[in-house]
């Protein structure tokens, strides 16, 4: 559950950082199990903005966020928010040993 929650924060960080909130607009948060074996978190804003990967330099203090998410989770993606504004980002985990 380490790495859920450090996925979790990372989403979370790129959507207050990347996707102002304008007022009466939150960002949301949904944690789901699957098939009793696949955890899937996401971050829904309101940005337009999709998340794109960059390459970090070396002395760069940010930028490493979704390097991290794409080395820490099983699939991770971007989907229109369904009925509204913006967009979901998602991160899967594949539990081991097949469930909880």
């Amino acid at each position: 559950m380490d790495t859920a929650e450090l996925l979790l924060s990372e989403l979370v960080a790129n959507a207050v950082q990347h996707a102002p909130v304008p007022a009466g607009r939150d960002i949301g948060l949904r944690v789901g199990l699957r098939n009793g074996r696949v955890v899937r978190i996401e971050v829904s804003d309101a940005g337009d903005g999709r998340p794109v990967p960059r390459q970090a330099g070396p002395e760069d203090e940010q930028g490493r966020g979704l390097a991290l998410v794409g080395a820490l989770a099983d699939r991770w993606g971007c989907s229109p928010r369904p009925y509204g504004i913006g967009k979901a980002v998602w991160v899967e985990l594949e539990l081991p040993g097949g469930g909880p």
